[in-house]
């Protein structure tokens, strides 16, 4: 791991009924929903516990290591099994009415705190300041540290990357966001899982996967480091039902040049039929590598060029189905491509056409049979207008 020149904080969360445990054993828990921050710690990171029962806050801890997850942990019976060793330095202090203290400093005990807002909750409790005499600071949160989990179909992010090391090349055509690789871990995977990446480009999924604790194995066809295997997605050497989740950013015509290689789908047109035909039998590969009740993602966006749009987006989920059951579609947002500069808007408004502005995420599962929509039955509630 990076050594880290800024520390973060990070609050756990107790009750009443929990709090001795905790306190004792120094050994901070928590459960999927909040598992997003345990793999954020680091050695010597600000760590405090809040009791949502009595409203206080306990405090200032220091992680002894990184964050963990071990499903057969002994503490609660293994029902939380995300947590942190801590150590204490200078006793153990005491904050009441501590969710008046994060209303004024305008922070969640469910969010990363950043060095700056660690240390000041460090300081309250060391009684080195009073609360009022809270300093006026914004953005004690940080927000970039690690991308929020999406609960809608929408999905932006500022950056490509985020948090303390690289995740993947930014420079190169087409790089994968981090944030989809993320989003996608903590929704359909448990630390320890394998996930595949058949085209993996720059490697974001392998830089994301190993800082998640997931097991990854990322093929291309032409790759570009040396923990990417050179390997064609149609003709991937894995076992049947080996994996838990594919990921897939694939070209969406030959709009980009990715390399010179013969094989490279990237090479055929989106307007040659041919071109869905080979992608197709990347679908059929990752059907044959996925296991049952497990899902391929697949990001991809649609092609306008001279005056033609090709809904490359439709023609792929249309694929995708014949094999999968569909789960969903994500939209997501392009940030940073090559088109979005002012002479672009310019053109897309004067000659009447638009610029790509999202990506889909098709989400399909493997399933052994598919549900029949037409037994489906649904009891909607309905709303006055």
């Amino acid at each position: 791991m990076v050594e880290k020149n800024e520390r973060h904080g990070f609050i756990f969360a107790c009750t009443k009924k929990s709090e001795n445990e905790f306190l004792e054993k120094l050994i901070f828990t928590t459960n999927r929903t909040y598992a997003y921050k345990v793999f954020a710690i680091r050695k010597g990171d600000f760590v405090f516990l809040y009791n949502l029962d009595t409203d206080v806050l306990y405090g200032t801890f220091q992680a002894k290591g990184d964050g963990m997850y071990d499903k057969n942990l002994s503490i609660f019976n293994g029902r939380y099994p995300y947590y942190v060793k801590v150590e204490v330095n200078g006793g153990i202090k005491t904050l009441k009415n501590a969710s008046r203290i994060f209303k004024k400093l305008k922070i969640s005990w469910k969010s990363i705190l950043s060095d700056e807002g660690a240390k000041i909750l460090k300081s309250l409790l060391d009684g080195e300041i009073e609360e009022d005499n809270l300093p006026n600071r914004n953005n004690l949160e940080d927000e970039l540290f690690r991308p929020p989990i999406f609960s809608t179909t929408l999905w932006d992010y500022p950056k490509q990357s985020y948090g303390d090391t690289p995740k993947g090349n930014n420079k190169y055509p087409g790089v994968t966001p981090a944030f989809i690789i993320y989003n996608l871990l903590y929704r359909y995977t448990e630390p320890g899982d394998l996930v595949c990446d058949p085209m993996a480009g720059s490697g974001t999924t392998i830089d994301v996967c190993r800082e998640e604790r997931r097991r990854v194995i990322a093929f291309d066809i032409v790759p570009t480091r040396k923990d990417i295997i050179q390997a064609d997605a149609r003709n991937l050497p894995l076992k049947d039902e080996s994996v838990d989740l594919v990921f897939i950013d694939s070209p969406y015509g030959d709009n980009i040049r990715y390399n010179d290689h013969p094989l490279n789908i990237g090479h055929i047109p989106a307007t040659d039929e041919k071109f869905f035909d080979e992608l197709e039998k990347v679908m059929k590969e990752a059907y044959r590598i996925l296991k049952y009740g497990k899902v391929l993602a697949w990001l991809i966006g649609d092609q306008w060029a001279k005056g033609v749009f090709i809904p490359v987006g439709f023609k792929v989920y249309e694929r995708l189905v014949k094999y999968f059951e569909p789960v969903d579609i994500v939209c997501v947002v392009r940030r940073n491509q090559s088109s979005n500069t002012p002479f672009w808007h310019s053109k897309a408004i004067q000659h009447n056409f638009y610029l790509r502005g999202f990506k889909y995420l098709i989400i399909v599962r493997k399933t052994k049979e598919q549900k029949k929509i037409e037994n489906l039955k649904i009891k909607w509630s309905y709303y006055e207008r």
